[in-house]
Formats: C-alpha cells, structure tokens, sequence
C-alpha cells in the first residue's frame, strides 16, 4: 500500500516534475521568472507546454483549462482537449506555449461592476508561473489571472499578486537600511483554518432554505445545541472520519498540506487546518480545499456546508488567516526572538502592522464583508466588527517601556507544574492566545480571525498586504534620508506606537463594555453591517493607497464597490423571497392542517362529553391560529419590501433599504414561523428540524 510521502503531490506539476521533465536550461530559466518574476520566454514556455502534456496524458487527462477566480468569489474553468486532426485522419495530442500563456474566455457573463459593457465579451487568461498546474478529474488545471479586454482585472489573482509584489518592495527597502543585502525576496505566507458543517444529503433535500441559500432560513432552536461543549474537539464519529480520511488523500494528492483536523464547537461543525505556504498558492489551495470537501461529502451521502451562518442559535464558521511574511532565506519577519525589545527589525515590521491595522480598520472590515459573514461578526462566538490587535504582555510590556522610554524588566518564563511526577515539566509560553481578538500575534504570525467560512482569502490578503506595504514605505521615505538611523529608528517605533497604540486591545473581545470603550473612548470604527461598510472602499485615503502601490485602479475599485454591494443584494434578496415561498406554501399549509385536526379532535371529546374543556386543544387552536395570520402578514410585508428595492435609483441605496426594512421583516417572520414549530406536532412539520439537521450524521 502506498504511503502518503509515495502519493504526496502526485497530481501536481510541481518543482520535481519539472526538473524531471525540462532541460536544465528550461528549467533554469522558468525558475528564474518564478522566483525573480522576470520575463517568460515564448521558447521556454513551448518546452514546458510540451513536458505538462506529455505528464497529464500520462496520469489521463484528455483536456486542459486556464483556472481562474472571478469575482464571483468561486472559481471558473472551460475546458479544451489536446487533440488535434491529424492527416491520416487521426488524432494527435498538441499544446503549445501560446495556449499555456493566454487563454480567451467569454468575459460577458462574469461580474465587471462596470469596467465593460455587455456585449464586450472578449476576456484573457494569463498564466501564473509560481502556482503549479494541477490535474483535477481527466483535466489539467493551469492556475491564472483573468482580465478584460482593456487590461482591467476581472478576478481576485492579480490584485492579489500586485499586493504581494507591493510588500516585497517595500520590505526589500527596509531590511536593506538593517544591512540585509542578500535578501532577493520577501513572500508573504498564509495558512487558512477552514471550518464546515456537514450534514446528511437526504435531510438537505428536504430543505428549500438550505438548497437556495446555503443556510436555514427557519428552525427551532433544540432541546441541546453546543451548551455541554461536548462536540469541541470530541470523538470524531465515524462517518465523519471516512470523509476525512478520503478528502486528506485528495488534497495530498493536489499537493495541499492538509494537516489537522477535528470537531469544532457547535454540533455537526469540524475544522482543516492546512500548513503555511505563499499567499497566491495558499489561495488557490484554499479554493480547491472548499470544492473538494463539497464532492467528497457528497461521495459519503452527506453535504459539507460552507456558509458563515447555517444555523441560528449555534456558532457559524470562519476562517482564520494565519498570516506572516518571511525573506527568500527562510527568516520569519515577525518572530521575536529570545530578546524581542533588543530585536530593532522586528519591532520595526511590528510596528508597521500595527499602524496598517489602525490606518486601515475599514479595508480589513471590507476584506471580510458578506451577508453570510454580517451574522457571525459580533455574535459571541466571532471577533466583533471592531478592529483591534491582541499582542499579549510581553511585547505589550516592550511596546509601554519604549513608549515611555523606560527599562524592559523582561518577562520571566513560568515553569508549569502540573503535580505529578511522571508529567514533564515545561515552561508557560509568555503570552496568551486570546481566541477573541480580530486580528492576534500567536508567535511569529498575525492570525485574522474575521473572515467567513466561505470567503476567498484573496481579499483579507490583498488588503494586509497593501496595508502593510503602505505602513513599510511611510518608514523607508523617512529612514532612509536620516542623519543618524539609529535615532530616526527609535523615534519613528517610538512615534508609532504613540499615535496607534488606541488599536491594541489585550481583554474580552465580547464583552460589551469593549465595544463601547472602543467607539466611544477610542474612536474605533465599527460597521456592523457589508451595506454600512462597503461605501468606504471609495474613501480618498483608501482609493489614493491601493493605486499608488498599483494594487488596484481606480475604475477596478469602483467595480468592486458595485460588485460586492450587488452579491450582497441579490444575497439576501434572494434569502427573503425564499422565506417567503417556503412561509407561503409549506409552514402555513401545515400548521393549518395541524389546526384543523386539533380543532377536529376537540369536537370529538366534545361530543362524547359536553361538559369537556378541551382547554389544551382550544389553547393549541388559538395560538396557531395568531400565528398563522402573524405570518401570512409578515410574508406579506416582506413581499411589498422586496418590490419597494425597484425604486431605489442605485445599489448603495438599495443596500440601505435592505439593511433598514427588508433584514427586520425577516427577522420577523421568522420569529413567528419558528414559534409555531415549537407548537405543531413533528409529523405534520414539512422539513427536518435543528435536532434531526445537527444530530443526524453517526
């Protein structure tokens, strides 16, 4: 039997293919553009088109495709086969350099916000050297960017790209002015916690919320819900191991560093964790990550649910981003070290940051702006809408003695002592991890906690590194004309740390005094909503950043304020006239027919003793009775609410409309729907309830 180091990457055409398959000249020169982004040979990119045809008809594949990630925020892919007509009248099997480096799909139907009329259809793919090609199926998989005709970017790969090409520069100036000559890069690394629900495909079925909207749109809360904390981390059922077990060969397969795995809080909700890697790869990866779930749920009869907020009452999901950034030697630039305050780079990277996060609260809160994400943010079970950073009290106690220009007392290690002889003995780490904080150190990495389970992480990224990068060429303009270096370095960390210190918060994320003491006291920003948010993109400090480091236009930005504003829209357009249908035709129709047999029941105790009460069936009727004319009023008004979004002039307004009217009448509804659930008998019930949806995988 095959072990995993056998198997590892086998459907990848990754560095040891390609030194197996290219001529040393061939491989040197496309490790070169990959590594040092020069340009790409027409005569290179014939050898490798060649070597990735001959290996992925080898493994069987018979098509190949430019795999893009447009704005819908999932991926694209239209397929071509290799063959070619031969004379004979035959086939042979053909790729070429110039279908590996530019592909032209159909733009029309993709999301543009503007940046091309409709009938402009033209778009390009263009390859992307430093993601492997992959073969997925009986198709080789080509890792791309994906623009318009005019050259504007359709999708989240190349802003993403151009941010990690900002911080590499920027980054590159200031090790410099520390005497880091040798660095020729700087990457940016991610590792992306992906958390999921699965639940049984038959029970999805039957359930039109979940099958439109990826979420249920009514339920009952349960007799028990995650209040034992039994699930955390708890036995994991076999079903679920099968599912796991088969979805790690797929992934190990394609080359993705799958690593831990396990039950996360609420019932029927695991968590992957994969280990770091480049951003862009780290993206990809996390993409093929959340599709490969979904098919290899659906090989065991199950559905793996990707959505922020599938059910009321328990946690949702997000996906944490562990960031870091690390030069082409392997130095990690936000490890401390043994002496963190003596340490002058770090504290400079830290501080820049810092100043990114505070400068930049909205773009991050923007990077993880959905509706599905609106319902987790804030909910006792997420980092708030409010940005903050968490340190921990060593670098914090560093942060304070250079602010006041006081001695650093150092913080002495703490032996643990767990009382009995046979355990070994360790020492406490010098800091906490504070799982309530948006945006922690844990290390020598920065873990952002706000996006959602079904988020492209290219976002959150593109606008840490812009951030960031901003934060290092504020730093490198001013050291780098400096009289004395050393004095400019201790005033500019000094000053920093001064002016931004108001985002650093070390205490209870949840608790509600932190977010008055952070708007009120502090002055920190908090939306609660995409609608509040998303307007802020188009902010001129926000707007003149992104371009200035050719991380974005100005046009390609107000296609995304569009774009983001429309999916959040249609979204929950989408949710409310769900709500409505299945309010309408299924939950009316059958607490009716269970108020009809009750009242029928009533009748017949009447009539075999006149003087029965019937006060349970009379109690029973009465109730459904309200609720049942509550709910067909509030389908009603949420009818007209979703008819009164035509009069809004633009999607901005739209968007308010929705926030203010349509999200409270569904709230509405609701409340009356899963009232009336508690009341009717299950039998008459038209879709499997919170207990049979959470409880049902063994």
């Amino acid at each position: 039997m095959n072990t995993v180091t056998d198997y590892f990457g086998s459907l990848v055409f990754d560095d040891r293919v390609m030194k197996a398959t290219l001529s040393a000249k061939v491989y040197a020169s496309l490790k070169k553009t990959i590594d040092e982004g020069t340009e790409l040979d027409i005569g290179v990119a014939n050898a490798v088109a060649a070597a990735m045809k001959d290996w992925a008809v080898s493994k069987g594949a018979t098509h190949y495709t430019h795999w893009f990630q447009p704005l819908t925020g999932i991926t694209a892919e239209k397929h071509d086969s290799f063959i070619s007509p031969s004379p004979d009248g035959g086939v042979i099997m053909e790729f070429s350099g110039k279908e590996l480096i530019k592909g032209e799909p159909d733009a029309s139907s993709f999301p543009s916000g503007g940046l091309r009329a409709t009938f402009e259809a033209r778009g390009y793919t263009a390859w992307d050297p430093t993601s492997y090609a992959f073969i997925k199926g009986k198709t080789l998989c080509i890792p791309t960017a994906f623009c318009s005709y005019g050259g504007h970017a359709l999708d989240k790969k190349t802003p993403l790209l151009r941010s990690m090409e900002a911080l590499n520069k920027q980054a590159l100036r200031i090790l410099k002015l520390f005497g880091n000559d040798s660095v020729k890069r700087v990457t940016s690394s991610v590792g992306p916690e992906q958390e999921y629900f699965l639940i049984t495909k038959e029970m999805y079925d039957q359930r039109p919320d979940l099958r439109f909207t990826g979420r249920t749109l009514f339920g009952a809360k349960p007799p028990k819900g995650q209040e034992m904390d039994d699930h955390y981390f708890g036995v994991i059922k076999p079903r679920v191991a099968a599912f796991m077990e088969e979805l790690n060969d797929e992934l190990w397969k394609l080359g993705i560093l799958a690593k831990t795995e396990h039950n996360e809080v609420a019932p029927a909700q695991h968590e992957l964790a994969p280990i770091y890697t480049t951003t862009n790869i780290a993206t990809d990866h996390n993409q093929l990550t959340m599709e490969i779930m979904q098919k290899v749920a659906s090989r065991h009869g199950l559905v793996c649910l990707l959505h922020e907020k599938p059910f009321a009452g328990v946690n949702g999901s997000g996906k944490h981003n562990n960031w870091s950034i690390a030069t082409d030697a392997g130095q990690n630039l936000f490890s401390p070290g043994a002496t963190p305050y003596e340490n002058a780079q770090f504290l400079l990277f830290l501080c820049a940051v810092i100043k990114a996060v505070d400068d930049y609260q909205d773009l991050l809160r923007i990077s993880v702006a959905t509706a599905g994400n609106d319902h987790r943010l804030g909910a006792n079970e997420a980092p708030p809408a409010v940005v903050s950073i968490f340190l921990g009290d060593e670098l914090n106690a560093v942060l304070e003695a250079i602010e006041n220009d006081t001695p650093y007392k150092g913080t002495e290690k703490t032996q643990m002592k767990l009382g009995v002889d046979v355990l070994p003995k360790f020492n406490r780490d010098t800091t906490d991890r504070n799982r309530t904080s948006p945006f922690a150190f844990t290390g020598n990495k920065f873990e952002f906690r706000m996006l959602g389970s079904s988020n492209s992480i290219a976002c959150a990224n593109i606008m840490l590194n812009s951030a960031v990068a901003e934060s290092l060429k504020i730093y490198a303009d001013r050291l780098e004309g400096a009289e004395d270096f050393e004095v400019a370095l201790h005033d500019l960390i000094q000053k920093t740390i001064k002016e931004h210190k108001h985002i650093i918060f070390n205490g209870n994320g949840y608790d509600e005094s932190w977010i008055k003491e952070a708007t009120e006291k502090r002055g920190l920003l908090n939306y609660h909503t995409t609608a509040d948010c998303m307007p802020h993109l188009l902010d001129k400090k926000n707007v003149d950043m992104l371009t200035s480091h050719g991380v974005f236009t100005e046009a390609e930005l107000k296609s995304r304020y569009e774009i983001m504003l429309e999916n959040y829209c249609k979204t929950i357009i989408i949710e409310a006239k769900t709500m409505v249908d299945m309010a309408k035709t299924q939950i009316a129709p059958a607490i009716e027919a269970y108020t009809a047999d009750v009242a029928k029941s009533a009748v017949a105790k009447k009539a075999l003793d006149s003087a029965l009460a019937c006060s349970y069936e009379t109690g029973v009727v009465r109730k459904l009775s309200a609720l049942t004319d509550c709910i067909a009023t509030k389908a009603e008004e949420l009818e007209e609410a979703l008819i009164s979004l035509d009069d809004a002039e633009e999607i901005g307004a739209e968007s308010i409309m929705i926030r203010d009217t349509v999200l409270g009448l569904m709230s509405e509804l609701r409340v009356a729907c899963d009232e009336a659930e508690t009341l009717t008998a299950k039998s008459y019930w038209p879709m499997p309830s919170y207990a049979d949806l959470l409880f049902s995988v063994k």
